[in-house]
């Protein structure tokens, strides 16, 4: 349990002002606890992945919070994801119960089971990845429940949605050129490695073997040259991870590197 400082105390009530926990999450937390299947208003997320030969989405069902949908929508900005606009589910839907995501045959659908449930901001949301190929023509998708097989949403995304959305998205920041370009200076900086070992390693950046080998590596900056060589080995999105683990590990490091000379 973790307590908040409040913002003031009155005589006879506390205000908290910009709580980081979500009111809708503490309700659907008891009533999951308590084994209630209760209707409530959805929220469906697709973000759009770019790649040249294989186009990829990640699709979400979660309850209606803002809470959530602002981390979801951090979350992806890391990796580069571009949300599409989407109506939600017009129907609320039951919480705890399970959805199918599905579409066009010639989709590739990991994970195609989606159960509507409440998890903190701060926990990786559960998500469908659909690949789409290089996507010349629309595609369709839909939402069904599980127990009943009724259609609960679908949608049409056309090639120039994607183009509107590639284009009205910010420029994001990439954690992967801040690695390539720090490397000198993370090379002589970075500290204790433990931590940001164990997340790749939690992450499938490194395995168990490339792990040791860097803990095994004599002198500091010798390990973080290993380190640093070893994840630039395995592309960007290696690195992305590399630079988001960094920065949960070592904040103020990453933030003295980010400061204008």
């Amino acid at each position: 349990m973790v307590l908040e400082q409040p913002t003031r105390v009155e005589p006879f009530y506390a205000v908290l002002e910009n709580p980081s926990f979500s009111l809708m999450g503490v309700l659907l937390r008891i009533a999951s606890y308590a084994g209630l299947s209760v209707p409530i208003a959805s929220t469906t997320l697709i973000y759009y992945h770019p790649h040249p030969e294989d186009i990829k989405f990640h699709v979400y069902l979660i309850p209606s919070d803002c809470t959530l949908t602002k981390a979801i929508d951090e979350e992806e900005d890391r990796f580069h994801g571009v949300r599409l606009q989407m109506s939600p589910p017009v129907e609320p839907l039951n919480f705890g119960s399970c959805y199918i995501v599905s579409g066009c045959a010639h989709l590739e659908i990991i994970s195609k089971e989606l159960k509507l449930c409440y998890r903190s901001p701060g926990e990786i949301q559960p998500f469908s990845k659909v690949y789409a190929g290089q996507m010349k023509e629309p595609i369709q998708l839909k939402i069904t429940d599980k127990s009943l097989g009724s259609l609960v949403w679908e949608t049409l995304v056309k090639p120039v949605d994607l183009q509107l959305a590639a284009a009205s998205a910010p420029p994001t920041f990439s954690g992967a050129a801040f690695v390539k370009e720090h490397h000198r200076q993370l090379r002589d900086r970075m500290g204790d490695l433990n931590g940001v070992l164990d997340d790749l390693q939690d992450r499938e950046v490194l395995t168990e073997n490339e792990k040791e080998q860097v803990q095994q590596t004599q002198t500091r900056q010798r390990k973080n040259e290993t380190l640093l060589s070893m994840v630039k080995n395995k592309g960007d999105q290696a690195l992305e991870l590399f630079y988001r683990s960094l920065s949960e590990r070592d904040p103020y490091l990453v933030s003295s590197l980010r400061q204008p000379s």
